[in-house]
């Protein structure tokens, strides 16, 4: 296990000694834990992100096209036979 330096302020330290106390556990694995819990929320989409995705996905959905299916379709189509060929032979412009 590594040995590791943190400055924390006076506050933060009571809560974890606080904790610890009351949990009759090291304040390492109070910090621990915190951190743990911390890092599997911090993955997670806050309401607002959620909203906010929903919110540009449903502008997309209701926006009337700009351009005909066929031309998408072609353009994607050459699209897809470019990168099975390899990509660009060129720079481009």
């Amino acid at each position: 296990m590594a040995r590791v330096t943190f400055s924390l302020d006076d506050a933060t330290v009571a809560q974890i000694r606080q904790t610890a106390a009351r949990l009759r556990r090291p304040q390492s694995h109070v910090v621990r834990d915190a951190i743990a819990d911390y890092a599997t929320r911090a993955d997670r989409v806050s309401e607002r992100e959620r909203q906010h995705a929903m919110g540009v996905l449903e502008r997309l959905r209701v926006a009337k096209p700009t351009r005909p299916a066929a031309d998408v379709d072609a353009e994607l189509h050459a699209i897809r036979g470019a990168r099975r060929a390899g990509g660009r032979r060129h720079r481009s412009a």
